[in-house]
C-alpha cells in the first residue's frame, strides 16, 4: 500500500504543517455524478411520446415508471415494486399497508434520517425510538425490550449503507408477530448474507432522492412479496384508483379501495430512475474498492475501531466509519483530518443540529403536531402510557455516535485519492492517539 511514512511524521495542517490531500473532494452524489446520455435519451423519449403521466398516456408507448417497478422488483428478488415520489411516501404507504394506524406503536432507531421518525406520526401512530448497536444500526435486544402489545412494526433502517442484523430482527418480528419495515433509503443495492435488502421485510422503502445511491432527484419504491400488502400500498399512494383494471368497479375483496392520498410517481422521474439503475452495480463496485483499499491501510492503528459490519459482502461501502477512545478525541480528530483535505467529521455534537440523530428531532420530543389536539400521541385508541421523549433517552446511542469518525467514500475516487485519504488518517493518529 502507499503510506507516505514522511507526510506521517509531518506537522498536521491545523497547526500549520501542509495538508496531505490536494486533490479536492468529490460530492457524495454517487448516481447523480453519473447522469448523462443514458438519462437523456430516456427523458427525451418521454418528451416526444407526450407521455408524462404513466395512466393517461399514449397506448403505443410504454410506460417508464412500470418498466422501472418491474426491473426494480426483478433486481431486488422481490414479486412487487410499486414506485412512490419519495421514500417518505414510501415508508408510509408501507406503513398503510401493513396496518399501522391510530393506537399502534412503531419502533425505529435513534440513528436514522428524520423521515424514519416522521412517517409513523404520517401514519397516525406513535413512534418508539430504540437504541443502535456498533453497527450503528438496531439494536436487537432493545428492540425486544421496547415491543409491546400495541407495537404494530418495527423500522429496520440500514443506517450509512450497512445492513441491519437481519437474522435477530426478523427471528424477534416472528416471535412477536410484529411485521418488519426495511428502509433502505441509504442502502440500495446491499445485501445481508446474500439476499438483498428490501426482501425480507413484508414492506420496504427505498429512496431515489439526489443524495441517495442511484437518484432521479426525488422518489421513492415499495417493495413487498405480499399481493394484498401491494394493492393496499397501491391503493393509499393512488386515491383516484388508476391502478385498478377498473378504477370505478366495485371492490374486488373487503378492503380493497380505501380513501388514500397522490404519492404517484412522474413518468419523467421514472425515466431517471430506470437509467440509474443500470449503473448501480457499477457504482457500488467503486465505492466498495475504494473503502476496502482505505481500510486496509489504516487497519491495525492502536485506538481505532472500525464500525460493526454486519455483512462485509453486503455492505454497500458508501463511507467510512471508525470510533476513538473517547469525546475529546474525536472532537479534535474530526477537524484535523478536514485541515489535512479529508472531508469528514464526528456524527454527533449536541451542540450541531443533524436531523439524523434523534437528540436533535425537537418536533419529535416536542410532540409538536399540525392541528392542536395532538394527535396521534393524544389519540383515545391509543391505550399505552403517553411516550415520554428526551434528548438523553438513547443513551448508548449518543455515547456511540459520539465517539465517531464518518467519511463519505464517492466512486470517483480514485487509487490515489484513496492513498492520500488513508495516509491523512494515519498522520491525525500518530499526533492523537
Amino acid at each position: 500500500m502507499a503510506i507516505d511514512s514522511a507526510l506521517v511524521s509531518g506537522k498536521l495542517a491545523i497547526d500549520g504543517g501542509e495538508p496531505v490531500k490536494t486533490t479536492p473532494n468529490y460530492p457524495m452524489y454517487p448516481g447523480g455524478m453519473e447522469i448523462g446520455e443514458e438519462e437523456k435519451k430516456l427523458v427525451m423519449e418521454v418528451l416526444d411520446h407526450k407521455y408524462l403521466f404513466r395512466y393517461y398516456g399514449p397506448k403505443e408507448y410504454p410506460s417508464k415508471v412500470r418498466e422501472l417497478e418491474v426491473q426494480w422488483a426483478d433486481k431486488m428478488g422481490v414479486k412487487y415494486a410499486l414506485a412512490v415520489n419519495s421514500c417518505t411516501s414510501a415508508l408510509i404507504s408501507s406503513l398503510v399497508a401493513l396496518g399501522v394506524g391510530p393506537g399502534a406503536e412503531v419502533i425505529v432507531p435513534g440513528y436514522t434520517f428524520f423521515a424514519s421518525c416522521a412517517s409513523i406520526v404520517g401514519a397516525k401512530a406513535i413512534p418508539v425510538i430504540a437504541e443502535v448497536d456498533r453497527s450503528l444500526t438496531l439494536d436487537p435486544a432493545d428492540v425486544e425490550k421496547k415491543i409491546t402489545d400495541r407495537t404494530k412494526a418495527i423500522i429496520a433502517v440500514h443506517m450509512r449503507g450497512v445492513p441491519c442484523k437481519m437474522d435477530e430482527l426478523m427471528a424477534i418480528s416472528r416471535k412477536h408477530k410484529v411485521p418488519i419495515l426495511e428502509d433502505v433509503a441509504q442502502a440500495c443495492g446491499g445485501s445481508y448474507k446474500g439476499k438483498m435488502l428490501g426482501s425480507f421485510g413484508e414492506c420496504n422503502a427505498f429512496s431515489l432522492q439526489y443524495h441517495k445511491i442511484i437518484t432521479a432527484g426525488e422518489g421513492g419504491i415499495v417493495t413487498t412479496n405480499d399481493a394484498l400488502l401491494n394493492d393496499r400500498a397501491m391503493a393509499y399512494h393512488d386515491t383516484a384508483a388508476c391502478w385498478r383494471p377498473d378504477r370505478f368497479g366495485l371492490p374486488r375483496y373487503e378492503g380493497e379501495v380505501f380513501p388514500g392520498v397522490n404519492f404517484r410517481m412522474s413518468e419523467l422521474h421514472g425515466a431517471v430512475a430506470l437509467a440509474q439503475l443500470g449503473k448501480l452495480d457499477n457504482l457500488l463496485a467503486g465505492m466498495r474498492r475504494n473503502k476496502k483499499r482505505i481500510k486496509e491501510q489504516i487497519a491495525g492503528i492502536d485506538g481505532l475501531e472500525f464500525r460493526e459490519v454486519n455483512d462485509e459482502a453486503g455492505d454497500t461501502a458508501i463511507c467510512l466509519v471508525f470510533f476513538l477512545p473517547d469525546e475529546e478525541i474525536t472532537r479534535k480528530f474530526g477537524p484535523a483530518l478536514k485541515a489535512e483535505g479529508v472531508d469528514a467529521g464526528c456524527i454527533f455534537d449536541k451542540g450541531v443540529p443533524d436531523w439524523h440523530v434523534y437528540a436533535h428531532w425537537k418536533m419529535i420530543i416536542d410532540k409538536v403536531t399540525a392541528t392542536p389536539e395532538g394527535c396521534p400521541y393524544t389519540c383515545s385508541y391509543y391505550q399505552g402510557p403517553t411516550p415520554e421523549y428526551t434528548p438523553d433517552m438513547n443513551p448508548n446511542t449518543l455515547a456511540l455516535l459520539s465517539r465517531t469518525i464518518h467519511m463519505d467514500i464517492p466512486p470517483r475516487m480514485d487509487e490515489r485519492d484513496c492513498d492520500m485519504v488513508a495516509t491523512a488518517v494515519q498522520k491525525v493518529a500518530k499526533a492523537y492517539l
